[in-house]
């Protein structure tokens, strides 16, 4: 008998295993798939002077400018040149090896580095607004670039209509695909900048940092030529 109760507990306790629904598999829970913005590639480089620091972000969409100009700053030819042409509400230009140690009566500006111009890489979204980094040139027909010397756009700010006139102009020069945008007429109007170069003269990078420093050297006295009568002297590094 206890043989029998023994066998019939052994064979329900069996039963009711196998028959036990299997567990249940835990649901994963979803995890939200975060999407990192891809880090900008272009360079920044550091403008020292003794008014201030500027911090440069050159444009990745004019690679002949930019690496012309990381070469020049990574074998220190703008160190001690100067910004020899300051025009105020205009722009600051420099660059010139010839004016490295120049006397004060110097005749500056013709200078260049080895080399052959750059050839020019205009973008419609790139336009001189205050802080505009661009290249210096002559009156070369492709306007292509001097390969050493460049400026920074001070300006001041401009209506809609001045707009329209440099539209108009360039349409005249046979290039009437050129349209500001609202952006950038909103950037000129605010910020400031000379329009009438934009589409003459390559825009290669921007200041992103510091411009008020254009403001500083802008407002030095300058003599004939504009060159400033105390020398305003550059160092230029690579920040990455």
């Amino acid at each position: 008998m206890k043989f029998l109760v023994l066998l019939f507990c052994t064979v329900f306790s069996f039963t009711v295993f196998a028959q036990a629904p299997k567990k249940a598999t835990p649901i994963k829970k979803s995890v939200p798939v975060v999407v990192t913005k891809k880090k900008s590639t272009e360079k920044l480089v550091e403008i020292t002077t003794e008014y201030g620091v500027m911090i440069a972000r050159l444009y990745d969409s004019t690679p002949l400018h930019r690496d012309n100009f990381l070469k020049l700053v990574q074998e220190k030819f703008y160190d001690s040149l100067l910004f020899h042409r300051v025009i105020k509400n205009f722009m600051l230009q420099g660059g010139d090896p010839t004016s490295k140690n120049a006397d004060s009566s110097a005749s500056l500006g013709g200078g260049s580095a080895p080399g052959e111009r750059i050839a020019a890489e205009f973008r419609p979204n790139f336009f001189h607004k205050k802080g505009a980094l661009a290249a210096a040139r002559d009156n070369n027909p492709e306007k292509a670039s001097s390969n050493c010397q460049f400026y920074i756009v001070q300006g001041n700010k401009v209506d809609t209509a001045q707009l329209s006139q440099v539209y108009q102009q360039s349409v005249k020069n046979n290039n009437p695909n050129f349209i500001y945008s609202a952006q950038q007429k909103e950037i000129y109007q605010r910020m400031g900048g000379t329009p009438f170069l934009d589409q003459n003269y390559t825009v290669f990078g921007e200041i992103i940092s510091g411009l008020n420093v254009i403001d500083k050297i802008a407002a030095i006295p300058t003599r004939s030529g504009d060159r400033p009568i105390k020398n305003v002297i550059m160092k230029i590094r690579l920040l990455n």
